[in-house]
């Protein structure tokens, strides 16, 4: 076992990371990027172990290795905002942090996932940090792309590329390492475009599996305003479900911990002088929540955006392989129906609406929007029937 076996079809991004690992003088500003599903955070972490690795290899079973993996060794910091951005408080905490020497290793790692969220005011505060780090610190930050994060940042790091693994790699590893069949490591891969952290959730979780097909089926029901209607209120009713149960499960957690810290029993009355400490719990559980809406919300229009990606193929006769297979009849009858004009235009409303939600508009009226304009390919024809309305 090694800290970069979950990083499959990378050989190029392991092999940069890993001869600085052992060269026991690494740069001290890295910047991981690739398109979403690509593994930056698996790689961030995987960088981490191999830097505090005992046995200087990233064997990933030393004691270093290990609970840098489970993200609790004292001198890995990972940081993910719970806002749409971070804020200024935030990164000043990590740039003290960075200053502590290391508790037994020989590094204090910071690793900054979504970095592309800082905002330009709060880039600069970090710039001074990364300019003239202290001598025992390295920095991770994680981004889509190197244009996703200003060019005073970008400059000084050194950018590490990740790319989507391929279907086969990440079929691969879900055998290897999460005991999959290869039918459902295979299904998961390909539903999940080479996105290692849906794959896996999808493969885990049969709700998850419910919420996808709920999802991709929703394009074929659209035959009137009142559907499009109805169908965006079940995706965002899906996406805010998910994310207040993430958000709510994360909240009692860290409660239960902070009660189990200060010795107060489960149905104890809290303190006074401890309330504010219990209020911040509260207030960072509406923060993930939101930002959970959000993120699920994306996660469904990528999986609709699949459903019309799967009838341009269809449409222009490429050969390549369908996302959603198992729907290829209506997918076909679609396609005969319709014009791969027709289909590019509907992939952009997709994109638009998820910049929109990106961009602070009401969800629910940014889907119904989207909704609507792909009402014109289905209202005049059944998909399920074949037959003009």
């Amino acid at each position: 076992m090694s800290v970069w076996d979950d990083l499959p079809g990378q050989e190029h991004a392991v092999e940069q990371l890993r001869r600085a690992a052992e060269s026991g003088s690494p740069t001290h500003a890295w910047l991981m990027t690739g398109p979403p599903g690509s593994g930056r955070s698996n790689a961030a972490r995987a960088f981490a172990a191999a830097l505090l690795c005992e046995r200087g290899t990233g064997c990933g079973e030393c004691h270093a290795c290990r609970t840098v993996l489970a993200d609790s060794n004292p001198d890995v910091t990972t940081v993910v905002t719970e806002n749409v951005t971070y804020m200024i408080e935030d990164v000043r905490e990590l740039i003290t942090k960075a200053q502590d020497r290391p508790a037994s290793g020989a590094w204090r790692v910071i690793i900054m996932e979504d970095a592309d969220r800082m905002t330009e005011r709060t880039t600069n505060v970090l710039l001074k940090a990364i300019e003239e780090p202290p001598p025992h610190s390295v920095w991770i930050l994680c981004a889509p792309s190197p244009a996703d994060v200003l060019v005073t940042i970008r400059s000084r790091c050194r950018n590490v590329n990740l790319r989507v693994p391929s279907r086969e790699s990440v079929t691969e590893l879900l055998i290897r390492r999460d005991g999959l069949s290869p039918e459902q490591a295979d299904f998961a891969a390909r539903v999940s475009q080479g996105h290692i952290g849906i794959a896996r959730r999808l493969a885990r979780s049969e709700e998850t599996r419910k919420r996808r097909e709920t999802t991709v089926r929703i394009p074929f029901a659209l035959k009137s305003a009142s559907d499009a209607v109805r169908a965006a209120g079940t995706l965002v009713d899906l996406a805010t479900a998910e994310a207040t149960s993430s958000a709510d499960d994360r909240a009692a957690e860290e409660e239960r911990g902070l009660r189990t810290a200060f010795g107060i029993e489960a149905d104890a009355t809290i303190p006074p002088q401890l309330r504010s400490q219990f209020k911040n719990i509260e207030e960072t559980r509406k923060r993930r929540a939101r930002r959970g809406i959000h993120d699920s919300l994306d996660r469904s229009l990528l999986d609709v955006a699949t459903v019309y990606r799967d009838i341009l193929t269809l449409q222009l006769d490429t050969n390549k392989e369908l996302i959603n297979e198992h729907l290829r009849d209506q997918l076909q009858d679609v396609a005969n129906r319709s014009s791969a004009t027709d289909t590019l235009a509907h992939i952009d409303a997709i994109s638009l609406a998820r910049h929109h939600i990106t961009s602070n508009v009401n969800p629910l009226m940014a889907v119904e929007a989207m909704m609507v304009s792909l009402i014109s390919q289905h209202s005049t024809y059944s998909t399920s029937q074949g037959v003009r309305s």
